[in-house]
This record gives structure tokens, sequence and C-alpha cells, in this order.
């Protein structure tokens, strides 16, 4: 019988035969550095990872050898191959960056969960360190955010011209988002509702309640600096979170969202070699 993770190999070798095994590589942001080996996380910082999830073949064998039976059950459920690519790199690279502050090999890790899907550190492995994670992947860029500070959630998002802005924003913006999103036109429209996305997620993400909460119950800005601005449940609530844009490009948006005052947030890439 196979080992559960090398038939995650053995399915992307099988299905791209033929097929160079080095994907072309999305070019970063040039201000994100490659990260450390054993990076260092104070009691304030926030560190965010920006990955591209084309990778060569060798690597993401490789990723798919250190998945869990859970998360491998998981990509095989995926229709589309890429689909099952993404995940199995996204997964594998979350792996790969939290072994390189827990000081252990990514197979080791292990992940709990909460009634809503929220991951975080488990078993054997939370006894290791207090440190928060979350991550989003949208296109072919995944995003990692890891801090000591407390609950945490981050959101990337593909900025796309396939879908009706007009039909969402009036079925999940507030009132005042969707008057914001009405002063502008064109690009600067597109690119405004996308990054009102992204840090709406990134707060319900860092809530950890998932969509209990309803998008339009708060109202998030849509300007350059992101802000928490309302919430309809508790007027208080908006001064304990922050929330900041991720400069990803203009083909994404990003946002971060960690509870608890100012951080020392710190962006690095995790490309192949770094």
């Amino acid at each position: 019988m196979l080992k559960h993770s090398g038939y995650v190999a053995i399915r992307l070798e099988s299905s791209w035969e033929g097929i160079k095994l080095a994907f072309t590589r999305f070019s970063l942001v040039e201000s994100w550095s490659p990260g450390p080996e054993q990076p260092v996380l104070g009691a304030r910082d926030v560190h965010v990872w920006l990955v591209s999830l084309q990778q060569p073949l060798a690597r993401i064998r490789r990723f798919g050898e250190s998945l869990s039976a859970d998360e491998t059950i998981r990509a095989e459920r995926f229709h589309f191959e890429n689909d099952r690519r993404r995940f199995i790199v996204a997964r594998g690279c979350l792996r790969e960056i939290l072994a390189r502050y827990l000081r252990i090999a990514p197979v080791a890790i292990q992940f709990d969960y909460n009634d809503y899907g929220k991951p975080e550190l488990g078993g054997a492995t939370r006894g290791l360190s207090q440190l928060k994670f979350n991550l989003a992947h949208s296109g072919e860029l995944a995003i990692y955010a890891i801090t000591l500070i407390g609950d945490i959630g981050v959101d990337i998002e593909r900025v796309r011209a396939d879908i009706d802005l007009e039909e969402l924003a009036h079925s999940f913006f507030s009132a005042s988002e969707i008057a914001s999103l009405d002063l502008l036109a064109g690009g600067e429209r597109r690119q405004a509702f996308f990054h009102c996305w992204a840090r709406k997620e990134a707060f319900i993400k860092a809530k950890g309640i998932g969509l209990s909460i309803a998008l339009n119950e708060f109202d998030v800005s849509l300007a350059a600096d992101a802000e928490l601005l309302k919430t309809r449940w508790d007027e208080s609530e908006a001064r304990r979170w922050s929330l900041q844009k991720i400069d990803v490009g203009r083909d994404y948006a990003a946002a971060l969202s960690v509870k608890a005052g100012p951080s020392n947030l710190t962006q690095w890439s995790f490309a192949e070699g770094g």
C-alpha cells in the first residue's frame, strides 16, 4: 500500500507527464526579501510571508510528503489538478515556514481546528510555542501571518475582471462601504472593491468565528490606509483591532488584522532556496 503522502506526489507526476518540471515563477514584490532560516519573533512582531504557488515538481513532491493524512485527503478531493497543486503548495509552505520558528521538521507539525475551521498548533506541537498564525491563498499567491501578539487574520484576493462588482457589493458590503465605492469608477473602483473584500475577510478570520458574522455588519475603509471603522454589535470593538493593507502588487489585494494595539511588521518572501 502506498503511503498517503507518496500518493499525492505520484498523482502529480503522472498527471503532468511531458510538462516541464519547473513552472514560470511569479515575480514577487521586490521589497519582499527572502526570509531567514531561523526567524526570531519578538513579543510585538508580526511576520508576513508571501509565496508563489507555482513551484517545481520536485518541490511540490516534497510538500506532498510532509502533509498529514487529513490534508492529503483534502488534496485528493480537488477535481482540477491546478487546485490540488495550489492546496499542496500552500499547506506545504505553511509547514516549512512554521518549522523555521518551531525548529522541528515540517512533517512533525500537528494542527487543530476550531469550530469554524481556523487552524492552530495542535497535539504535541501546541506546547512548543504560543505563536498564532493564519494563511490565505488566491490565484497563484499565498500569504501567511505569524505572531505572538494574539488573534490574527490575513487575506489575499486576486483582482479579477470577470465578476459583477455591483451585485457582490450590494450583497455583502455595508451601506457606507457601498457609498464609498460608488464615488469611484473604472480600475480604481475595481481595486477598491478587492481591497475592501480582503480587509473584511482578514478581520473575520482574525475573529476566528467564520461567517457567523455577516460581512455587512461592520465597516472597513476603502482608502489607502486600512482601518476597521465600526462594528454594529459593539461600539468599542473597532478600537481593539488593527487593520493594515499589505502591498502585493496591483494584481492582488491583501490585508492583515491583529488584535491589541500596534505591531512591528516584517515582510518576507518564501522562494526556492530561501
